[in-house]
């Protein structure tokens, strides 16, 4: 793959990361420490790219407060 490419997907990459983070640090404060303490959360990613016929699915579990 080329240099451009690399770096564009890189790119991406961790704009989704950093946002992504965000997201989910601003819920977890909205919901409050009695709502999320002692829990796990079911994640799920759902990336797709126009033109390419992708859909990629990334899931998990995001542990709440201790």
């Amino acid at each position: 793959m080329s240099e451009d490419f690399n770096m564009t997907m890189r790119k991406f990459l961790k704009q989704v990361g950093v946002t992504s983070q965000q997201a989910i640090e601003d819920a977890m404060r909205t919901a409050g420490t009695e709502a999320t303490t002692g829990k796990s959360f079911d994640a799920k990613v759902v990336l797709t790219i126009d033109g390419l016929e992708i859909e990629h699915v990334v899931t998990g579990k995001i542990a709440g407060r201790s």
